[in-house]
């Protein structure tokens, strides 16, 4: 049975735009980094490998495509996806617009904000559960435009999540290498990843364990894989 959503009023925070330019730091292009050292090469993703991390590949189903990657620190999951973008322009502010009008028709409220990484979305959402009780849910979404490619990140989590209980996974959002390959892309199409692979240096070694659960207010996937940084 499906959690019910509750009605919410969106309100638009009105915040000065943080210029792409004045980010000093990641996530950062294939050409930033010398090498994989200390992160697990996923192919146009690299992650950053936390001890305690667990992880989970996506497949969409339809195309049998690994989609993403969902990693889950201290009770906060952030999902990463990293897609083709033009070469002269970014398509964060084109592809917020739309998550909001979505998350909106759910029932959420939004804020359109400035975050570590520029704008972003925080979305809230009371959820009516299957024993009658309501559950606040607070999800942000992050997009960072680089060099012919686009990054999206969606971490979900307590209310803390919204001031000061997200460091980690920021932190690993903010290390994250894409490897932008070399094909003609259409604008939004996916970057193909795959099984991981440690490079040298990387905290741990990978071990299986039970599966995690999808983030509310994003279709669910199937995750056939779970691991953890040791």
């Amino acid at each position: 049975m499906k959690s019910e959503v509750a009605p919410v009023e969106e309100t638009v925070a009105e915040v000065p735009v943080e210029a792409p330019s004045e980010r000093e730091h990641g996530p950062w292009d294939r050409a930033d980094v010398t090498d994989d050292e200390g992160r697990i090469d996923l192919g146009a993703v690299w992650l950053p490998g936390v001890p305690g991390m667990q992880m989970r590949m996506e497949i969409d189903k339809a195309t049998n495509q690994t989609a993403g990657v969902s990693i889950l620190v201290d009770g906060v999951s952030l999902q990463v996806q990293a897609f083709a973008a033009p070469r002269t322009e970014g398509i964060w502010d084109e592809i917020r617009e739309e998550i909001a009008a979505s998350l909106t028709e759910q029932g959420a409220k939004v804020d359109d904000i400035v975050g570590p990484f520029g704008r972003e979305l925080l979305a809230r959402a009371s959820f009516r559960e299957e024993d009658g009780s309501r559950t606040l849910r607070v999800i942000r979404f992050l997009g960072v435009d680089g060099p012919r490619w686009f990054l999206r990140g969606v971490i979900n989590g307590p209310a803390e999540i919204a001031t000061d209980g997200a460091t980690k996974v920021e932190n690993i959002f903010r290390e994250i290498v894409v490897v932008r390959d070399d094909a003609a892309r259409a604008p939004r199409e996916l970057l193909e990843l795959h099984e991981p692979r440690i490079g040298d240096g990387a905290n741990g070694g990978l071990a299986k364990v039970d599966d995690g659960k999808p983030s509310p207010l994003t279709p669910p996937e199937r995750g056939p894989e779970i691991t953890q940084i040791g």
